[in-house]
């Protein structure tokens, strides 16, 4: 039985600068759509702190007008019954997840099992609230020159890390230098390119100087994308196997307690965390159930709290208990606007011949998965880019619909005839247990053009390890998340220069120039309009070349009990503010 132990509530002390479209420079217009994010309650809506203005958002058609269910209400208004003045002190939440931590560097991985324990351990320079809106966290303020292209952070003062030693400038620098910039690949696919430089004139503040204007650095900042680690600790050693990966040492609101591989890891409150007040709970819990309905099950019977995510038949039974909420966001620890998604081995045969992934495109059925499979929770993908981002996605890209003839008359012509048995090639497909029963119904499509598809389930970091970092597989599988930005999540799976043993990175070995030029112009240009176009031919190149196959884009749906308020459901650091309305 967990111990929940009293807590002082105190308001979050927040300031920002606005960072306005209307500013008198010529700054890049915001470029962020607003998480699709619903819940089946409608409380009181939450506080919102009144010191931090949030910069301008355009939230896209589909976040501003969520389709079920009808009581529909934004997660931070689920999430909070009570204004923070009522916020309670103490109690333990215990989360279920499906995938181990693996390790606890998120400098080094997007992978959202990771992320999802280290966004409470770690802080970002800045955080996003769920309109994808900056707000203060390591740094307090920021100002950004009229040319967009030098950004000066101030850094909030009385921060230490969790072993007593004081954060400064100097850890940002290194973490990007040393960390992010080698080996996070969303953030090295995305700024190696653009940065020119990291200052820490002093300790208390940061300047990010840019070869070219650079619109989207302010969402890319938060702990998932861009989390800040201690010089101290990964000086001088090799970041991959320094043991801090095991145990951590962050500024974030909870501490790593204790770490039982494969069964739980146990978080507790950071006494000393700058923020007054904050965390309200006294412990966080995350505890590995690899089954989504077991899982389900731990809920109702009290065992666990949360749930980061629901299966499609369990949802409407969890949304008809009194004492449980269900929300949906397009947003996680892993990232935003995710899709699934096969990747194509083009480093060898048969995908590295055009016509075998065409054909593969053809004889898959997404909207049987979607349907079947994830129980109509979420879209199929018809592009690279989610029409979660409406600004950018390109609606009239090349269809694949799905054509047996078509996909045998490819294969056929790609040289791969059929043996006596009827089949035309293996393929192996190494992939963590969440994709399972897609890989069952894949397999099956596959066989009806000759294709044998071997599955390999495999433990999510070992998937990601044979995928990405040993290249060991034909046919891969990569949660890829566009993230509030094509430039933040889309670039890095598709540009050769992120061709890297980096998990969530080119695990395709895509490589073309016309591709790379088009990521590039749309990173240095301000126009919306003119970005849009940019990244519609890109669109239109990769659905013609199909060095992945996009299946469908993923609704995050999560269950929690109803006695938890506060919760940043859309955000990788969910407890920061959380606490628990009744406590023993």
């Amino acid at each position: 039985m967990i111990r929940r132990m009293p807590i002082l509530a105190s308001a979050m002390l927040v300031f920002a600068l606005l960072l306005s479209a209307c500013a008198p420079a010529p700054m890049p217009p915001q470029t962020t759509a607003a998480p699709a994010v619903k819940a089946t309650e409608a409380p009181k809506p939450a506080a919102t702190p009144t010191s931090a203005p949030a910069a301008a958002s355009m939230p896209n058609e589909a976040s501003a007008k969520p389709t079920a269910p009808a009581a529909a209400v934004s997660a931070a208004a689920a999430a909070a019954a009570k204004p923070d003045s009522e916020a309670k002190r103490g109690g333990t939440m215990v989360v279920a997840t499906e995938n181990d931590t693996g390790q606890f560097n998120p400098g080094i991985t997007t992978a959202g099992g990771t992320h999802m324990v280290t966004g409470n351990i770690y802080n970002g320079l800045l955080l996003l609230d769920e309109q994808f809106n900056p707000q203060p966290d390591l740094a307090e303020s920021w100002t950004v020159t009229p040319d967009g292209r030098t950004y000066t952070f101030r850094l909030a003062s009385g921060v230490t890390w969790h072993d007593g030693r004081p954060f400064s400038s100097g850890d940002v620098k290194f973490t990007f230098d040393e960390i992010l910039l080698k080996y996070h690949a969303r953030t090295k696919a995305g700024l190696e390119g653009v940065l020119d430089g990291i200052d820490a004139p002093d300790p208390a503040t940061v300047v990010m100087r840019f070869r070219q204007p650079y619109g989207p650095l302010l969402q890319r900042l938060d702990v998932v994308e861009a989390p800040i680690l201690p010089k101290h600790m990964y000086e001088n050693s090799d970041v991959q196997t320094n043991p801090a990966n095991q145990q951590p040492i962050g500024t974030g609101p909870f501490k790593l307690a204790e770490y039982q591989k494969g069964d739980v890891a146990r978080l507790v409150r950071n006494d000393r965390y700058f923020k007054p007040g904050l965390p309200y709970l006294d412990e966080l819990v995350f505890k590995i159930i690899p089954q989504a309905n077991t899982a389900a099950l731990a809920l109702e019977q009290g065992e666990v709290d949360y749930l980061s995510r629901v299966p499609g038949p369990d949802q409407a039974r969890l949304a008809a208990r009194p004492d449980v909420v269900v929300a949906s966001t397009s947003a996680g620890s892993g990232g935003s606007n995710c899709q699934d998604t096969l990747i194509f081995n083009l480093r060898k045969p048969p995908f590295d011949k055009l016509e075998v992934r065409q054909a593969m495109a053809h004889a898959i059925d997404r909207q049987q998965i979607l349907d079947q499979v994830r129980f109509g929770q979420g879209r199929v993908a018809i592009s690279p880019i989610s029409s979660a981002l409406s600004w950018a996605h390109n609606p009239n890209v090349p269809k694949y619909d799905r054509d047996l003839a078509r996909a045998n008359q490819l294969l056929d012509t790609a040289g791969f005839g059929r043996a006596a048995g009827g089949t035309r090639f293996r393929a192996t497909f190494p992939h963590p247990p969440v994709f399972a029963r897609q890989g069952e119904v894949i397999r099956q499509h596959l066989a009806d053009v000759g294709v044998d598809l071997e599955l390999r389930p495999l433990e999510v970091n070992a998937a990601n390890e044979a995928v990405f970092v040993r290249q060991e597989f034909d046919v891969g599988y990569g949660s890829y998340c566009n993230g509030p930005d094509p430039e933040i999540g889309v670039t890095r799976a598709y540009v050769s220069s992120n061709i890297k043993p980096i998990p969530f990175a080119n695990g395709a070995a895509y490589s073309n120039p016309q591709v790379d030029d088009l990521f590039a112009q749309a990173a240095s240009t301000i126009d919306r309009a003119q970005r849009a176009r940019l990244y519609g031919e890109v669109q239109e190149i990769l659905v013609r070349d199909v060095p992945y196959w996009w299946i469908t884009e993923v609704d995050q749906v999560r269950a929690y009990k109803r006695d938890y308020r506060d919760l940043q459901i859309w955000s990788g650091n969910l407890a920061e503010r959380a606490w628990l309305e009744r406590t023993p």
